[in-house]
């Protein structure tokens, strides 16, 4: 019997993959870097809450942004931890404030410093936390809040990224979801990802309906807010308000292009 035993364990040396799934290199748990700008919002009024995004990482309006009806939204980028972000919006929806989920979320966090979350609840409390420890490719950084709003970015042409967004959010004349696509479409015409422009997403939730309510991507693109501005004007979807039912014209045709900051 200690023979055979003994064989065992050495065939369980020899190949790796006959060991349980508990005992394995946890792979999975590996986040991937984004850099990108994000912007998550409340509409205390309508009981509405949402988030949008855009990167040169691919299909990242599925990774960055969440929300949750009643609850509130939550981004999370640049080394995301996005398998947390039930756990944040559960903690959130237990009433704990938004500075608290966060430390709550990062209090084991091995590399705290190279996360970028941005939280709001349905009353508009929110908070942030910024990639401080993030590599010089990295820049620019930073991020604002508002009443009912909070944006960030990382890998951004410049501030004006940030601002360009805070002020769109705050000046849009519409629907929550309009006021997430202007910000976002104002955040790309002052230059966005340094890196190019791949990948976008809207996602916003309603009370009394499961899940998103708007769930729109543009995953693979080479001008993908742009192309998300038309699919959501095009979509005649009840989200929209009185800027999302405008016709279609380029927003910035003489944009900045992508570049990294000196």
């Amino acid at each position: 019997m200690k023979r055979i035993a003994l064989a065992l364990i050495l065939i369980g040396a020899t190949f790796p993959w006959t060991m349980p799934a508990s005992s394995q290199p946890a792979a999975k748990e590996k986040q991937a870097i984004i850099a990108t700008f994000s912007i998550a919002a409340v509409d205390p009024e309508t009981g509405q809450c949402g988030a949008a995004v855009a990167s040169r990482f691919p299909a990242v309006g599925k990774v960055v942004a969440h929300a949750r009806a009643g609850v509130g939204a939550f981004c999370t980028q640049h080394h995301d931890v996005r398998r947390l972000a039930p756990k944040a919006l559960d903690l959130l929806a237990d009433k704990n404030l938004p500075e608290e989920v966060l430390t709550a979320v990062l209090k084991d966090d091995p590399q705290p410093g190279m996360r970028q979350l941005g939280i709001i609840d349905m009353h508009g409390r929110s908070a942030q936390r910024h990639p401080v420890t993030a590599p010089k490719a990295s820049n620019y950084w930073g991020g604002m809040s508002g009443r009912f709003y909070v944006c960030q970015g990382n890998t951004l042409h410049g501030r004006e990224v940030i601002v360009a967004m805070g002020k769109a959010y705050e000046e849009t004349k519409g629907s929550l979801a309009d006021r997430l696509m202007a910000a976002l479409v104002a955040g790309d015409c002052a230059g966005g990802d340094h890196r190019g422009r791949l990948a976008a997403g809207i996602r916003v939730c309603k009370k009394d309906t499961e899940g998103y309510w708007l769930d729109l991507h543009v995953d693979k693109s080479t001008d993908a807010v742009i192309d998300l501005h038309k699919k959501y004007l095009e979509s005649d979807h009840p989200a929209r308000g009185e800027w999302g039912k405008k016709a279609y014209v380029h927003p910035c045709p003489k944009r900045v292009a992508p570049k990294r900051p000196d």
